[in-house]
Order: C-alpha cells, then structure tokens, then sequence
C-alpha cells in the first residue's frame, strides 16, 4: 500500500512538472480562450483559439503541433505564432528580416511571458528571441473580458552592428481549422462605401489591401468578417469580426493551406516598404482587433461597440454635438453676415453647433474653388474681415457653439506655403507631377511639417479657445510618390508618414484633450481604430442620399459604435421627404447640411420635433446595444434598433425602401428587450397634422411578445420611414 502511494505521488509530481514543462499561456475573456504552447523545439505555437474552455486543467491537454500533410516526412507541423521567412513553413511569414550578413531567416524562440492588469481587461507580453542573430519581437495582446475582444499588435527590435531591412511585419497570425470559411468584405469607392459581399475562402490566398498612403480606405476598408462553416449571420452560427488600426496602407491576407487550414494576417501593406531598422530602434505594427461569437455578427458588433465606447474611441463615454453645417448650404459662396443667420438657424433648429466648412482662408490665393489656398491658414479678409473671433463672437450671440472645417495635411500648388516650402509637399523629380482634386499630400515623414500640421489647430486654438469642433478633411491620397525629406530612404515613406500623422494628432490630444473632433476623407476612407483614439467620430460618406445611406451605415455598424458615425440631412435625393432623410440620419451622430430655407412649414415644424426627440434618445442611440433587424441586403425594407442599457427604452427605426406592389410584410421581432416586463409602443417623428397608421400604435406589449410575435413595421409605400418609442412601463 505504502509503495502504490509513493508511486501515485510520484506521478501526480510528474504531471505537475509536465504541465510546467508545457510553457502554455493563456489569453482569455469571458467567453474565448486563446491558448499558446511552447513546443520542444523551443518554438511558440497556437495551441487553441474558441470557446472558452470552463475547466482549466484542459488546457494542458492541447498539442502545439498539427497535421501537416500527407508528406510523411512533414508528417506535423506547429501553427507557429509569429513565423519567420526562410525556415521551413513554407506559407506567408509573420516576419522577414534581411540581417547585416544578407541572410533572410528569421527562427524565434521563446523567451518569457508576464501577464499584469490594464484599463478593462489583462495584458500578456511574450518576449521571442532568435537565437543566430541579436533580434527580439514582443508580442502584446490585451484581453478585455467583459467585452469579449482581443487586441494584440508586436514589437520588433535589433542589435546588430548595422540597420536590418525589415520586409514582413504582421500585427499578428491566427489559425484556424475547419470545413468551410467564408469572408464577408467591404468594397468601396467614394459615395459608395462600406458595400458587402461574401465570398467562401478555398485554397490559396486571398488578400485585401490598399496603397493610398495617407488613408486606409477608398476602394476597401480596414475589416472584415468571418463566418465559419457558412456565411456569417446576424443572428446565428459562429462569427469572427476583425480590424486594424492603421491609417495608411494596409493588408489582410487569409491563407487556406494544403490541408484546409485558415491563416489570417493582419499587416500593414510592405508593398513599396522594405523598412530600414536601425539598431535598437523598435518598430511597432499596428493593433489588430478582433471578437467572436457563436450567435451571429450582431453579437460580435455589440460586443465591438461596447469595447470602442469604453477603451478606444476619444471621448467614448461623453455627449455627441448635433450640428449645423454650411456646405450644401453655401459652398464657397458666403460672408460674416451670411452666416451669422445662419447661425440664429442653427439655434432655432435646436442643434448644438455650427459648423463652417471650406473656403473660409487665403489671401494671396484665396480658397474659392478647391484649387487654391489650401496651407494657408488665415482667414480671407475679403469674406471674412473679422476672422474666426468675429465668428466665434457670432456663435456666442446666436447661442451656440463654433466649429470650424481644416485640411492641414494637404497643400495646394497655388498657395503661398507650397510657394515657400515645395520640398515639403510628396512629389516625384523629374516627371510631370500627376494633382488628385488639385492638391498634394504633405510629407508628415518630416518633422517640420508635423510641426506645422499641429500649428494649424494649434493657432486657431490659441487665437480663439473657444472653437468648440474641428472637422478635420483628408481628400487626397498620396500620388507622386516620392519623399524629398527621406532621399534615399524611400521604402520607410508609407510608414513614416502615417507614423507622422499621429505624432501630430497625439500632441493635439495632449494640448487640447476636449476638444471634439470629426474624421472626414473624402467622405469615410479614415475609419480605423487607431485614428479613432484621437477624433471622436468620423465621416461615413459624402453621398447622403438617404437610401445609399441606409446601406453605407448598415455596413459600417458591423464595426463602428452609431457614437462614432456621423450623418446629415442633406438635399440629396429630394424624391425622399425630410423626414425619411431625417430619420436616417437619427441612427448615427446627428447634423444637418440643408438649405432650411428651402423647407415648408410643416418641414420646419418636423425638423424641430425630431432634434426634440433625438436629444431626449441619444443616451439609447449612441449608447445603447444596436440590433440590426432586417437587411436592406436581399430586401426592400430595412430595420434597426437601439435598446438602453438598462432595458427601459429603445428606440426602433423601419423604412420602406421600394416595396412592391401589394407586397406580403410580415411583423418584426424585435431584440434585446426584457421579456418579463411590459413595453408601450409608440410612434414618434411624425409630420405635423398626420397621425401613425401604426398597427399596435401606443398599446402596451410583453417584452416577450414584441421580441416573439413582434410589430408590424413596414408598409407598402414607397420610400417611407417609422420610428417607434418603446417605453418601459
């Protein structure tokens, strides 16, 4: 008896030590597990990435090796957490390093780890090392539990004698195993951003990226989704949602290799970026985001939003300006006394602010069409002789808030700063330089131009503290592409210039940390989760035709909290009335950029009504827990809604797209309601004088009724729009 005790003992310290032995790191929320195994070799390995897993003595049951083929030389391989070039693997590395002695391997070993607490969730640091050559990579990965969303982003550094060409440089690589993947991506272009399509993944590589430079996004976006053995539902099957934080060019490639395994990379794009690394300087790629869940993308982007409100967006947990904006309004045609009544517009509209957008500077070569002005940043005396403070003052009577529209990373030909300083503008010597929109991109890879894109806010700032907004354009991608500040270090430029851009949006966080402000590009080609932490929204598309719309905003809310999505009632499409326009634009950050002087009485009226109701909703459209209801996708109506926090309030939005003749509607469940307790439904935004056809229209329901039996939303009219209160009583 006594030796059978003995040999039990010496087994269970034998299991003790192998578990040990095993090196296995655990990254984990509430509901996913990402499991990390240190084989034999040395070598750092994905052992497991799902659902988590409830009993933790199972993750030492995880092998850091898979099936490699039928090769039985190649019998097994590991899932290699951050691979690099020229070893075995012979798929897309994680890492390529030329060194000094112009070998191009990178084999990384495992170091150590330490995991230690951060703002929401739990921070692991891996440290890797290669053993043949002075190189380190960090890995960082942060675990927000609550939330379930991963973030992780690595970081590479040398100390060899000489620079290292870095030509590879993921965020990160995750593997997965399965029958069947399926991306959903969205394509874009301008005034036609944000559009879905869903394609299955089959053997070979599949690769989304961009080469704009000075953006991530035109003709795709920084995100995608995955579904797993079908294509990703709203509601139902097992989803991945996934995006980069980079302003620049960027590149997912989704690998299924020779055994139907699935390899996602997240990167920034090395096209044209074979990066020089000096010694000990450390060369950090961008965070790449990700959730899962197993009941559908409408999880997944809750789950998203809710992380962006509280860890990521700027300002994520305070109030949004509804605005008054002076384009479509005026164009470049305007003067102090224009738009002071605009302003007293703005007040009796009831939103927070206006906003002046271009054509408000230069003098020299005044900006009254886009071919001229832009670098010169004092207001044009012949339009605007008191400048900002005139208007500011203006504002302050009126009794709202000034803002103000900036493009301080572009330059026109024709002004005095490109006239001063042409080397500081990106152009290519000695061929003819090739204007997108009449402009050039400044090279913010030079300090002296970060210095002076900060002057910009930071002399308007000084001068007027009062601004309360900055709608902050980027038009231009970069053309001619060619820094005179890098010479002969050309490859570091699309890095370097995005690198730029947030030396100076981080010294404008720091000096003016409050001061709110929109991310506009040509409409939404910035949206991404890195430029995100220093604007507090951004601009989904300068097309604000309200059914483009409809589906421009379906797309970005896969990714984007409605906090962070601005949209405005506009002229466009005046076949639609201002109250479906209006009613569209009330699921985002609301504003206005209409000719009120164009409305009738009744629009007056309406218009009034719904900033009324918008403000007394906003704590459920901005910060409550969106479900997308009915796609405009394959339909012609769409549904979403927005459920408070505390489940007391939601506000449900229906629009009747073109449906056709006598068409069948039948009711819409609706979502994340409290089934015990009882809801009244009524229909608000109405025009003046015209009463809800609504059936069920201000009767009391279960909550498990409504999300059980639902409402009938929808109608047979063309181009007609609902928005129904649903109240806790």
């Amino acid at each position: 008896m006594k030796k059978l005790l003995v040999l039990l003992m010496a087994l269970f310290t034998l299991a003790q030590v192998d578990a040990q032995e095993k090196n296995v790191i655990r990254i984990a929320t509430d509901n996913t597990d990402l499991i990390l195994q240190v084989a034999p070799n040395g070598r750092l390995y994905q052992a497991y990435l799902g659902d988590k897993l409830l009993n933790e003595k199972d993750i030492n049951n995880f092998s850091p090796y898979v099936k490699g083929g039928s090769d039985g030389s190649v019998s097994t391989r590991g899932w290699e957490v951050y691979p690099g070039s020229g070893a075995e693997d012979y798929f897309e590395p994680a890492v390529a390093i030329t060194h000094n002695d112009g070998n191009p391997s990178t084999i990384l070993r495992y170091i150590s780890s330490e995991q230690k607490a951060v703002a929401g969730g739990t921070e692991t640091i891996i440290q890797l090392k290669d053993n043949q050559y002075p190189v380190e990579v960090t890995l960082h990965y942060i675990a927000y539990p609550k939330e379930n969303v991963i973030k992780t982003w690595s970081e590479i550094k040398h100390a060899e004698k000489k620079p290292v060409t870095l030509w590879r440089y993921a965020s990160t690589m995750l593997y997965f195993s399965g029958n069947e993947y399926y991306l959903t991506e969205f394509s874009s272009d301008w005034a036609k951003e944000a559009q879905m399509s869903t394609q299955p993944l089959l053997f070979g590589k599949k690769v989304i990226d961009t080469k704009l430079g000075s953006r991530a996004a035109m003709h795709t976006h920084p995100f995608f989704e995955l579904g797993f053995e079908q294509p990703a539902q709203e509601a139902q099957g097992r989803a991945m949602l996934g995006t980069i934080g980079w302003t620049g060019n960027f590149q997912f490639t989704f690998e299924v290799d020779n055994v139907g395994n699935l390899r996602v990379i997240p990167a920034i794009n090395p096209y044209a970026s074979d990066y020089e690394l000096k010694p000990n300087e450390v060369f950090t790629t961008p965070e790449f985001i990700f959730t899962f869940s197993n009941n559908g993308t409408g999880e997944a982007s809750r789950n998203l939003h809710a992380w962006a409100r509280n860890y990521q967006l700027k300002d994520g947990q305070g109030d949004r300006l509804s605005l008054l904006n002076n384009w479509e309004n005026t164009y470049f045609k305007f003067d102090e006394q224009l738009l002071s009544e605009l302003m007293k517009e703005a007040k009796h509209l009831g939103v927070d602010m206006f906003l002046l957008d271009d054509g408000w500077f230069g003098n020299k070569h005044p900006r009254n069409s886009d071919n001229a002005g832009l670098g010169d940043w004092e207001a044009m005396k012949s339009k605007l002789p008191g400048g900002i403070p005139a208007l500011v003052k203006s504002a302050k009577e009126a009794g709202v808030k000034f803002g103000i529209w900036i493009e301080p990373e572009m330059v026109n030909p024709k002004s005095e700063l490109f006239e001063k300083h042409p080397d500081w503008a990106i152009t290519l010597p000695n061929r003819k330089t090739y204007y997108y929109r009449n402009q050039l991109v400044l090279d913010l890879s030079n300090p002296k131009v970060q210095d002076f894109v900060f002057g910009v806010v930071d002399n308007i700032l000084t001068e007027n503290p009062e601004v309360a907004y900055f709608k902050w354009d980027c038009n231009s991608p970069i053309t001619n592409v060619y820094s005179p500040y890098l010479k002969n270090k050309q490859g570091q430029l699309y890095i370097d210039h995005v690198r730029g851009i947030y030396n100076v949006l981080k010294r404008v966080k720091e000096k003016y940390p409050n001061t709110p402000m929109m991310l506009c590009s040509g409409g939404g080609a910035r949206c991404d989760y890195e430029a995100l932490k220093y604007f507090t929204e951004f601009w989904c598309s300068d097309n604000t035709d309200p059914i483009e719309r409809l589906f421009i905003q379906w797309g970005f809310s896969q990714i984007f909290p409605s906090k962070a999505m601005s949209a405005h009632v506009t002229s466009w499409n005046k076949k639609t009335s201002v109250k479906f326009r209006t009613d569209v634009a009330m699921m985002c950050k609301l504003g206005f950029d209409i000719k009120l002087e164009d409305m009738n009485q009744n629009e007056h009226l309406y218009c009034d009504l719904a900033v009324k109701n918008y403000n007394r909703l906003k704590p459920v459209i901005l910060e409550g827990d969106m479900y997308r209801l009915v796609s405009p996708y394959g339909s012609n109506h769409t549904s979403s809604m927005f459920v408070g926090k505390d489940k007391k309030t939601a506000a449900v939005f229906a629009f009747d797209i073109h449906p056709r003749y006598a068409e069948k509607t039948l009711p819409v469940r609706l979502q994340g309601l409290d089934a015990d307790k009882m809801y009244r439904v009524k229909e608000i935004n109405m025009m003046p004088g015209s009463g809800s056809s609504l059936k069920g229209n201000d009767q009391v329901f279960s909550g498990e009724y409504l999300m059980n039996v639902g409402l009938d939303l929808f109608t047979t009219q063309q181009l007609n729009s609902r928005l129904i209160e649903i109240t806790a009583e």
